[in-house]
Protein backbone atom coordinates (compact mmCIF):
# COMPACT_ATOMS: atom_id res chain seq x y z
CA UNK A 1 0.00 0.00 0.00
CA UNK A 2 1.25 3.72 -0.89
CA UNK A 3 1.35 6.11 1.51
CA UNK A 4 -0.46 9.30 0.35
CA UNK A 5 0.39 12.83 2.47
CA UNK A 6 -2.01 15.40 0.92
CA UNK A 7 -0.60 19.15 2.23
CA UNK A 8 -2.74 21.39 4.24
CA UNK A 9 -1.77 24.92 4.28
CA UNK A 10 -4.00 27.97 5.32
CA UNK A 11 -3.97 29.43 1.36
CA UNK A 12 -4.50 26.26 0.11
CA UNK A 13 -7.09 25.52 -2.57
CA UNK A 14 -10.59 23.92 -1.40
CA UNK A 15 -11.25 21.77 -4.32
CA UNK A 16 -7.11 21.41 -5.28
CA UNK A 17 -6.91 19.17 -1.71
CA UNK A 18 -10.40 17.73 -1.80
CA UNK A 19 -10.60 16.65 -4.71
CA UNK A 20 -7.72 14.50 -5.02
CA UNK A 21 -8.81 13.13 -1.62
CA UNK A 22 -11.95 11.94 -3.09
CA UNK A 23 -10.62 10.29 -6.31
CA UNK A 24 -7.77 8.81 -4.48
CA UNK A 25 -10.26 6.86 -1.52
CA UNK A 26 -12.92 6.20 -4.65
CA UNK A 27 -9.82 4.35 -6.14
CA UNK A 28 -9.60 2.59 -3.27
CA UNK A 29 -13.86 1.70 -2.54
CA UNK A 30 -13.08 0.49 -6.32
CA UNK A 31 -10.54 -1.95 -5.28
CA UNK A 32 -11.83 -3.69 -2.85
CA UNK A 33 -15.44 -4.01 -4.87
CA UNK A 34 -13.30 -5.38 -7.31
CA UNK A 35 -12.13 -7.95 -4.37
CA UNK A 36 -8.69 -6.13 -4.24
CA UNK A 37 -6.61 -4.82 -1.43
CA UNK A 38 -6.99 -1.22 -1.65
CA UNK A 39 -4.10 0.71 -2.86
CA UNK A 40 -3.36 3.74 -1.25
CA UNK A 41 -3.13 5.07 2.01
CA UNK A 42 -4.22 9.11 2.34
CA UNK A 43 -3.45 10.87 5.11
CA UNK A 44 -3.68 15.15 5.39
CA UNK A 45 -0.50 16.46 6.35
CA UNK A 46 -0.09 20.55 7.83
CA UNK A 47 3.04 22.18 9.65
CA UNK A 48 2.13 22.63 12.99
CA UNK A 49 -1.43 22.32 14.08
CA UNK A 50 -3.81 19.94 12.76
CA UNK A 51 -7.35 22.27 12.12
CA UNK A 52 -6.20 24.33 9.53
CA UNK A 53 -8.76 26.98 9.14
CA UNK A 54 -9.02 28.00 5.58
CA UNK A 55 -9.93 31.90 3.95
CA UNK A 56 -13.11 29.36 2.47
CA UNK A 57 -15.28 28.49 4.72
CA UNK A 58 -14.25 25.27 5.64
CA UNK A 59 -11.35 23.68 7.84
CA UNK A 60 -9.54 20.74 6.99
CA UNK A 61 -8.72 17.98 10.31
CA UNK A 62 -5.47 16.66 9.44
CA UNK A 63 -4.26 13.68 10.87
CA UNK A 64 -0.60 14.57 10.78
CA UNK A 65 2.09 17.51 11.28
CA UNK A 66 4.76 17.45 9.43
CA UNK A 67 6.93 16.57 12.77
CA UNK A 68 5.11 13.42 12.52
CA UNK A 69 6.09 12.66 8.85
CA UNK A 70 9.65 12.26 9.45
CA UNK A 71 11.96 11.83 6.06
CA UNK A 72 13.48 8.55 6.10
CA UNK A 73 14.25 6.14 3.01
CA UNK A 74 10.94 3.49 2.34
CA UNK A 75 12.45 1.40 -0.20
CA UNK A 76 10.89 0.93 -3.83
CA UNK A 77 7.45 1.31 -2.24
CA UNK A 78 7.92 5.16 -1.69
CA UNK A 79 5.89 7.32 -0.07
CA UNK A 80 3.88 10.22 -2.63
CA UNK A 81 3.67 14.23 -1.31
CA UNK A 82 0.47 16.05 -3.25
CA UNK A 83 0.84 19.68 -3.24
CA UNK A 84 -2.30 21.46 -3.79
CA UNK A 85 -2.62 24.82 -5.28
CA UNK A 86 -2.61 27.88 -2.93
CA UNK A 87 -4.49 31.05 -3.30
CA UNK A 88 -2.83 34.47 -3.09
CA UNK A 89 0.55 35.19 -4.49
CA UNK A 90 3.62 33.09 -4.02
CA UNK A 91 5.97 36.27 -1.77
CA UNK A 92 3.23 35.85 0.81
CA UNK A 93 2.11 32.25 0.63
CA UNK A 94 6.14 31.32 0.66
CA UNK A 95 6.88 33.57 3.58
CA UNK A 96 4.32 31.75 5.79
CA UNK A 97 5.63 27.82 4.26
CA UNK A 98 9.22 28.13 4.45
CA UNK A 99 9.29 25.41 6.95
CA UNK A 100 7.20 23.41 4.30
CA UNK A 101 9.71 23.85 1.70
CA UNK A 102 12.51 22.55 3.49
CA UNK A 103 10.42 19.70 4.40
CA UNK A 104 9.69 19.00 0.81
CA UNK A 105 13.88 19.01 0.00
CA UNK A 106 14.13 16.68 2.90
CA UNK A 107 11.57 14.26 1.63
CA UNK A 108 12.68 14.29 -2.05
CA UNK A 109 16.48 13.52 -0.83
CA UNK A 110 15.77 9.90 0.74
CA UNK A 111 13.21 9.10 -2.07
CA UNK A 112 10.18 10.33 -1.26
CA UNK A 113 8.01 11.54 -4.80
CA UNK A 114 6.23 14.58 -4.74
CA UNK A 115 3.24 16.04 -6.98
CA UNK A 116 2.29 19.21 -7.37
CA UNK A 117 -1.41 20.16 -8.52
CA UNK A 118 -2.02 23.88 -10.18
CA UNK A 119 0.09 26.22 -8.77
CA UNK A 120 1.68 23.78 -5.85
CA UNK A 121 4.47 23.71 -8.84
CA UNK A 122 5.87 27.20 -6.96
CA UNK A 123 6.56 24.52 -4.17
CA UNK A 124 8.63 22.10 -6.31
CA UNK A 125 10.62 25.11 -7.19
CA UNK A 126 10.98 26.70 -4.76
CA UNK A 127 12.63 23.29 -2.75
CA UNK A 128 15.03 23.46 -6.07
CA UNK A 129 13.20 19.87 -6.93
CA UNK A 130 12.60 20.70 -10.63
CA UNK A 131 16.28 21.94 -11.47
CA UNK A 132 16.63 20.52 -15.51
CA UNK A 133 13.13 18.99 -15.27
CA UNK A 134 9.99 19.72 -17.69
CA UNK A 135 7.18 21.15 -15.27
CA UNK A 136 3.57 22.60 -16.10
CA UNK A 137 1.16 24.57 -13.83
CA UNK A 138 -1.73 26.67 -14.50
CA UNK A 139 -1.01 29.15 -17.36
CA UNK A 140 -1.08 31.84 -15.73
CA UNK A 141 1.77 31.16 -13.57
CA UNK A 142 4.03 30.63 -16.95
CA UNK A 143 5.78 33.32 -17.14
CA UNK A 144 6.02 34.12 -13.61
CA UNK A 145 7.56 30.86 -12.92
CA UNK A 146 10.12 31.08 -16.00
CA UNK A 147 11.28 34.38 -15.01
CA UNK A 148 11.67 33.38 -11.12
CA UNK A 149 13.05 29.56 -12.15
CA UNK A 150 15.03 30.01 -15.06
CA UNK A 151 16.76 26.33 -14.20
CA UNK A 152 13.71 24.79 -14.97
CA UNK A 153 11.81 23.60 -18.56
CA UNK A 154 8.67 25.04 -18.32
CA UNK A 155 5.85 23.50 -20.43
CA UNK A 156 3.09 25.12 -19.92
CA UNK A 157 1.33 23.87 -22.59
CA UNK A 158 1.30 20.59 -20.62
CA UNK A 159 -1.27 18.70 -18.14
CA UNK A 160 1.26 16.56 -16.68
CA UNK A 161 4.77 15.87 -16.07
CA UNK A 162 6.64 13.17 -15.26
CA UNK A 163 10.75 13.10 -14.36
CA UNK A 164 12.65 11.58 -11.86
CA UNK A 165 9.84 11.25 -8.57
CA UNK A 166 8.81 14.79 -9.58
CA UNK A 167 5.01 15.36 -11.11
CA UNK A 168 2.88 18.27 -11.68
CA UNK A 169 -0.21 18.84 -12.91
CA UNK A 170 -1.84 21.76 -14.99
CA UNK A 171 -4.01 24.75 -14.14
CA UNK A 172 -7.17 24.32 -12.02
CA UNK A 173 -9.35 21.26 -12.66
CA UNK A 174 -7.20 20.18 -15.83
CA UNK A 175 -4.62 19.27 -13.00
CA UNK A 176 -6.85 16.15 -12.08
CA UNK A 177 -5.30 14.51 -14.93
CA UNK A 178 -2.84 14.02 -12.96
CA UNK A 179 -4.43 12.35 -10.23
CA UNK A 180 -5.64 10.28 -12.77
CA UNK A 181 -2.68 9.59 -14.55
CA UNK A 182 -0.80 8.57 -10.98
CA UNK A 183 -3.79 6.30 -10.46
CA UNK A 184 -3.27 4.61 -13.90
CA UNK A 185 0.52 4.41 -12.68
CA UNK A 186 0.00 2.56 -9.65
CA UNK A 187 -3.08 0.80 -9.88
CA UNK A 188 -3.15 0.00 -13.78
CA UNK A 189 -4.78 0.75 -16.96
CA UNK A 190 -7.99 -0.83 -15.93
CA UNK A 191 -8.72 0.97 -13.00
CA UNK A 192 -7.49 4.14 -14.27
CA UNK A 193 -10.14 4.00 -16.69
CA UNK A 194 -12.91 2.77 -14.18
CA UNK A 195 -11.87 6.05 -11.61
CA UNK A 196 -12.12 8.39 -15.06
CA UNK A 197 -15.82 7.24 -15.98
CA UNK A 198 -16.48 6.81 -12.55
CA UNK A 199 -15.39 10.92 -12.01
CA UNK A 200 -16.76 11.79 -15.11
CA UNK A 201 -13.28 13.42 -16.01
CA UNK A 202 -12.08 13.14 -19.63
CA UNK A 203 -8.61 11.43 -19.61
CA UNK A 204 -6.77 14.67 -21.38
CA UNK A 205 -2.99 13.84 -20.34
CA UNK A 206 -1.54 15.99 -23.22
CA UNK A 207 -2.42 19.59 -23.42
CA UNK A 208 -3.92 21.88 -22.09
CA UNK A 209 -2.97 25.36 -24.28
CA UNK A 210 -6.70 25.92 -25.36
CA UNK A 211 -7.75 26.97 -21.75
CA UNK A 212 -4.64 29.78 -21.86
CA UNK A 213 -5.46 33.49 -22.82
CA UNK A 214 -1.89 35.27 -23.88
CA UNK A 215 -1.52 38.52 -22.90
CA UNK A 216 2.16 39.69 -23.61
CA UNK A 217 5.09 40.09 -20.90
CA UNK A 218 5.20 43.89 -20.00
CA UNK A 219 6.43 44.80 -16.81
CA UNK A 220 10.19 44.63 -17.99
CA UNK A 221 10.61 48.10 -18.24
CA UNK A 222 12.09 48.07 -21.95
CA UNK A 223 10.47 51.49 -22.94
CA UNK A 224 11.87 50.56 -26.71
CA UNK A 225 10.74 46.76 -26.46
CA UNK A 226 7.04 48.04 -25.00
CA UNK A 227 6.89 50.14 -27.76
CA UNK A 228 7.42 47.15 -30.46
CA UNK A 229 4.86 45.05 -28.27
CA UNK A 230 2.33 48.02 -29.12
CA UNK A 231 3.23 47.96 -32.61
CA UNK A 232 3.05 44.77 -32.81
CA UNK A 233 -0.46 44.17 -31.36
CA UNK A 234 -2.28 47.08 -33.22
CA UNK A 235 -0.97 46.05 -36.71
CA UNK A 236 -0.45 42.29 -36.42
CA UNK A 237 -2.96 41.97 -39.30
CA UNK A 238 -1.10 43.38 -41.65
CA UNK A 239 1.78 41.13 -40.95
CA UNK A 240 4.69 42.81 -39.77
CA UNK A 241 7.89 41.50 -40.59
CA UNK A 242 10.79 41.51 -37.63
CA UNK A 243 12.58 44.02 -39.93
CA UNK A 244 9.78 46.38 -39.71
CA UNK A 245 8.83 45.81 -36.27
CA UNK A 246 12.91 46.67 -35.32
CA UNK A 247 13.39 49.68 -37.58
CA UNK A 248 10.22 51.23 -35.67
CA UNK A 249 12.25 51.35 -32.52
CA UNK A 250 15.49 52.10 -34.53
CA UNK A 251 17.62 48.56 -33.94
CA UNK A 252 19.30 46.47 -35.32
CA UNK A 253 17.64 43.33 -36.04
CA UNK A 254 20.24 41.51 -34.22
CA UNK A 255 19.92 43.54 -31.71
CA UNK A 256 16.14 44.01 -31.14
CA UNK A 257 15.66 39.68 -31.59
CA UNK A 258 18.16 39.39 -28.45
CA UNK A 259 17.04 42.59 -26.43
CA UNK A 260 13.28 41.65 -27.41
CA UNK A 261 13.57 37.81 -26.25
CA UNK A 262 15.25 39.13 -22.88
CA UNK A 263 12.82 41.20 -22.12
CA UNK A 264 9.28 39.29 -22.77
CA UNK A 265 10.79 35.46 -23.21
CA UNK A 266 9.73 35.07 -27.37
CA UNK A 267 11.00 35.48 -29.84
CA UNK A 268 9.55 38.77 -32.01
CA UNK A 269 8.19 36.15 -34.41
CA UNK A 270 6.77 34.08 -32.06
CA UNK A 271 5.53 37.12 -30.50
CA UNK A 272 3.27 37.89 -33.38
CA UNK A 273 2.40 34.71 -33.78
CA UNK A 274 1.12 34.67 -30.29
CA UNK A 275 -0.92 37.75 -31.01
CA UNK A 276 -2.34 36.67 -34.49
CA UNK A 277 -3.85 33.08 -32.91
CA UNK A 278 -4.95 34.78 -29.79
CA UNK A 279 -6.84 37.20 -32.07
CA UNK A 280 -8.38 33.93 -33.90
CA UNK A 281 -9.18 32.45 -30.02
CA UNK A 282 -11.50 35.48 -29.52
CA UNK A 283 -13.36 35.77 -32.76
CA UNK A 284 -13.74 31.83 -32.89
CA UNK A 285 -15.20 32.48 -29.55
CA UNK A 286 -17.96 35.65 -29.92
CA UNK A 287 -18.84 35.62 -33.61
CA UNK A 288 -20.13 33.30 -36.32
CA UNK A 289 -16.83 34.80 -38.74
CA UNK A 290 -16.05 31.94 -41.46
CA UNK A 291 -12.68 30.49 -40.25
CA UNK A 292 -11.39 31.34 -43.81
CA UNK A 293 -12.54 34.71 -43.62
CA UNK A 294 -11.34 35.27 -39.63
CA UNK A 295 -8.03 33.73 -41.22
CA UNK A 296 -7.33 36.40 -43.58
CA UNK A 297 -8.26 38.88 -41.02
CA UNK A 298 -5.98 37.89 -38.85
CA UNK A 299 -3.12 38.04 -41.28
CA UNK A 300 -2.73 34.49 -42.40
CA UNK A 301 -3.46 33.87 -46.13
CA UNK A 302 -2.92 29.81 -46.42
CA UNK A 303 -5.48 27.59 -45.09
CA UNK A 304 -3.13 24.97 -43.95
CA UNK A 305 -0.52 26.99 -42.37
CA UNK A 306 -2.97 28.68 -40.40
CA UNK A 307 -4.42 25.69 -39.45
CA UNK A 308 -1.25 24.24 -38.33
CA UNK A 309 -0.15 27.31 -36.15
CA UNK A 310 -3.57 27.38 -34.42
CA UNK A 311 -3.09 23.72 -33.64
CA UNK A 312 0.62 23.53 -32.16
CA UNK A 313 -0.49 27.21 -30.31
CA UNK A 314 -3.60 25.42 -28.56
CA UNK A 315 -3.36 22.14 -28.70
CA UNK A 316 -6.43 21.47 -30.96
CA UNK A 317 -8.17 22.76 -34.82
CA UNK A 318 -9.47 25.94 -35.07
CA UNK A 319 -13.16 23.77 -35.62
CA UNK A 320 -12.52 21.96 -32.59
CA UNK A 321 -11.73 25.01 -30.43
CA UNK A 322 -15.11 27.05 -31.97
CA UNK A 323 -17.11 23.39 -31.00
CA UNK A 324 -15.74 23.77 -27.23
CA UNK A 325 -15.44 27.50 -26.48
CA UNK A 326 -18.24 29.29 -29.56
CA UNK A 327 -21.31 31.34 -28.75
CA UNK A 328 -23.85 29.12 -30.12
CA UNK A 329 -26.94 30.95 -29.29
CA UNK A 330 -25.60 34.15 -31.72
CA UNK A 331 -27.71 34.67 -34.72
CA UNK A 332 -26.08 33.60 -37.51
Amino acid sequence: MKNIYILIFEDVVLSSAAAPLDILTRTNAILESAGRPPAFRVELVSEKVKNIHLSDPAQFNCQRTLAEVPAKSSGHNSPLIIVPAFSGDWDSVFAKNRAVVEWLKQHYAVGTEIASLCLGSYFLAEAGLLKGKPCTSHWRAIDDMRERFPDIQMQGDFVVTDRDGTYTGGGAFSSLNLVLYLVEKFCGHDIGVQVSKNFSIHRDHINQAHFSVFRGLNQHGDTLVLKAQTYIEENFQNEPSVEQVAAIVNMSKRNFIRRFKQATQYTPLAYIQKVKIEEAKNRLEHSHQSIQSLMYDVGYNDNKTFRDIFKRMTGVTPQAYRKKYGRANLAV
